[in-house]
């Protein structure tokens, strides 16, 4: 009878604690996710010590904070982990901050069903009030209804619900000046009968965390890729 190599048995259990332990997380930190893949490349020496080389995340519709990720990658490298507690049963935790390399594909779908979500309709509601400012004291009261996305532009619609329902419909551009800093053109706005051609911009600081390599609008859909800070 061959006996299985004590050393390889030990890097299959640990490993694959790790992945479910890291499966398990990040299905905590999400609302669903209907497929999710974790890829560890890494010996049992090192997982032991609570540092792994390299993993890659590979999540499609995930709903997080109510935003609707079609299809969405991340990949880290020397990721520091408490990975004495996860093996005593506790949750796993980063122990420094994770320079995460990620890739955002986004359908238009999708991006129509996170309109409700607060994150981006706050956003949507400040880049709005700057375009239109008439409209700040309705900002509270503005549902958007719909986006549709074409070559480098998006054209939204919302509706403010104060005494008298009005639609108000925007096209913007975008464009990339910094890894971390949008800027969104005003291309057109109708507000009620109104209608206006403006050439008005709105800039967006992303904060040191983000380092944005391109965000390029499509038709019927969106692509990203750049590094984020994850932070303990």
């Amino acid at each position: 009878m061959v006996h299985p190599d004590k050393s390889l048995l030990k890097i299959r259990v640990v490993t694959n604690l790790l992945t479910q332990a890291l499966k398990l997380w990040l299905k905590t930190q999400v609302e669903s996710v209907s497929h999710l893949e974790v890829e560890i490349r890494a010996s049992d020496r090192q997982i032991l010590s609570g540092c792994v080389p390299w993993v890659c995340i590979f999540a499609q519709n995930a709903v997080y904070q109510g935003i609707h990720l079609t299809k969405i990658q991340l990949v880290a490298e020397n990721i520091r982990i408490n990975m004495g507690s996860v093996l005593k049963g506790q949750p796993l935790r980063l122990l420094e901050k994770v320079p995460v390399l990620a890739e955002l594909n986004q359908t238009e779908e999708d991006l129509n069903a996170s309109l409700a979500s607060e994150i981006l309709a706050t956003g949507l509601n400040d880049a709005l009030v700057k375009f239109l400012p008439e409209l700040s004291s309705k900002s509270k009261s503005i549902i958007w209804q719909k986006v549709n996305l074409a070559q480098n532009q998006a054209v939204l619609t919302a509706t403010t619900t104060s005494k008298h329902d009005t639609e108000v419909e925007i096209g913007v551009s975008l464009d990339l000046l910094s890894g971390c800093e949008l800027q969104l053109n005003l291309i057109q706005a109708s507000s009620g009968t109104i209608s206006l051609n403006q050439n008005h911009q709105h800039y967006i600081n992303l904060g040191s965390d983000v380092d944005i390599e391109y965000l390029t609008l499509l038709p019927k859909r969106l692509e990203c890729r750049g590094k984020i800070n994850i932070n303990p």
